[in-house]
């Protein structure tokens, strides 16, 4: 496999608060293309960082409307996946993807 095709399956790291908190727990969230597996996903983190999984769980966030200022205004929906790791292994989203 291509670089370019292994980095295709994660959009961006999603820098929160709670999954800052989650980084406490070995677990990493990223956000990630609509297709996104758990299988792929796992051998491609795998590839890239180096790190071994342990456990993924995907969550689908839905389209959803929202008041600003008086007008409707359409949020799109995401996928994210939630990257359990190996205890001890860490990934330093600082560096970039």
């Amino acid at each position: 496999m291509d670089k370019i095709h292994l980095y295709d399956k994660i959009i961006s790291p999603m820098v929160t608060e709670k999954s800052t908190n989650l980084s406490e727990q070995n677990k990493v969230v990223f956000k990630v293309p609509a297709g996104a597996d758990k299988v792929n996903l796992k051998k491609n983190i795998e590839k890239i960082f180096k790190v071994n999984v342990t456990k993924i769980n995907i969550i689908n966030k839905q389209n959803r409307t929202k008041i600003t200022r008086g007008k409707k205004v359409k949020v799109s929906g995401f996928k994210k996946a939630i990257i359990t790791l190996k205890k001890g292994q860490s990934i330093d989203l600082t560096t970039g993807i």
